[in-house]
């Protein structure tokens, strides 16, 4: 699915409307990665989504804490990872925060930022790909996959 957006709130818009096809797996995590250079959206689309999961604190994106968690008020997921795999150099670095507990949990909604430094341990079940539009500096293309 492609999206156009010229505006953070339209980024906003499609991030609702992401979560609204969601559901929760039987066995294990959704894990949704955000790929894209420095700056085409991904954190913008972060908080985002976790406001619409109800979400109040600040999000920012976890570069130098690598994770933060969230308690959700969902009914059907219990938990929201964001990750910024920016500065590991591999899954290994990832294993080591805990990954193999966090991912069998199906209770957990996984948003992974970079996804694509850490692809030798996930896989994700949703990709979703940011890149800088032609028609001004706050367009973005959105590809959802």
């Amino acid at each position: 699915m492609q999206h156009t957006s010229n505006s953070v709130e339209e980024t906003a818009s499609i991030a609702r409307g992401l979560l609204d096809t969601l559901k929760q797996k039987e066995n294990n995590a959704l894990i949704i990665g955000l790929s894209g250079e420095l700056g085409a959206g991904k954190t913008t689309f972060m908080k985002a989504f976790a406001d619409a999961l109800g979400i109040e604190e600040t999000i920012q994106s976890p570069t130098f804490v690598i994770m933060k968690s969230y308690k959700l008020q969902a009914k059907s997921f219990k938990l929201l990872f964001h990750i910024d795999a920016y500065r590991l150099d591999s899954g290994e670095d990832l294993l080591k925060l805990g990954w193999k507990e966090i991912v069998e949990d199906k209770d957990n909604i996984i948003c992974i930022e970079w996804p694509e430094r850490v692809l030798d341990v996930l896989t994700p079940d949703i990709m979703i790909r940011f890149e800088h539009g032609k028609e001004g500096e706050n367009q973005r293309k959105i590809s959802i996959t």
